[in-house]
């Protein structure tokens, strides 16, 4: 009897409108940027590069922070940046909300912010309204939730954020009499 290694899945990239090629790859240094495509680059690869550089290849360059990378750091070169990518390389690591929230409504980034790694069914709705636009997916059940189109999540939610609840009574539950 032989034994197989199970096939890791595939990553895909998927936004609202569905899924999509992604023109876009993860590079480890800034000696990408000498070829031709776009390139998500590590804070500190990013950050190291001369100022004329991340002006000239703006529409080319995108970053990758990290839980523990200070949203800061980028907040004056959000400029220069069209991709601002977030990692999650644990589910139970929640960082990455906070940044994409802040950067949505603090700091008024309006290019892609891209969730990657532990992408997972449950967070995908939280995700969607705290302003993350694009999802690196390869967990296998949330891959086969989004190719029939459900994104799941709640219809009523009672708490602000980048994207509003859908329009209708605020708080209607509240006003329900019980039986």
């Amino acid at each position: 009897m032989t034994e197989t290694a199970a096939q890791p899945t595939a990553t895909r990239l998927w936004t609202p409108e569905g899924f999509r090629e992604d023109e876009w790859r993860h590079a480890d240094s800034a000696d990408a940027l000498s070829g031709n495509g776009r390139f998500i680059l590590p804070l500190a690869v990013f950050l190291a590069l001369d100022e004329q550089v991340r002006k000239g290849a703006k529409e080319r360059l995108g970053v990758l922070l990290m839980p523990g990378d200070q949203l800061e750091a980028i907040v004056p070169h959000l400029d220069e940046l069209t991709l601002v990518a977030l990692a999650f390389p644990a589910f139970s690591d929640g960082r990455s909300f906070s940044k994409a929230e802040l950067l949505r409504s603090r700091h008024g980034f309006a290019g892609p912010v891209r969730a990657t790694g532990q992408v997972l069914v449950d967070q995908l709705p939280h995700m969607l309204r705290l302003g993350f636009s694009e999802f690196e997916v390869s967990h296998p059940v949330l891959l086969q939730r989004l190719e029939t189109g459900d994104v799941g999540g709640l219809g009523l939610y009672y708490q602000p954020t980048s994207q509003p609840a859908a329009a209708g009574e605020k708080y209607s539950w509240r006003r329900k009499p019980t039986a």
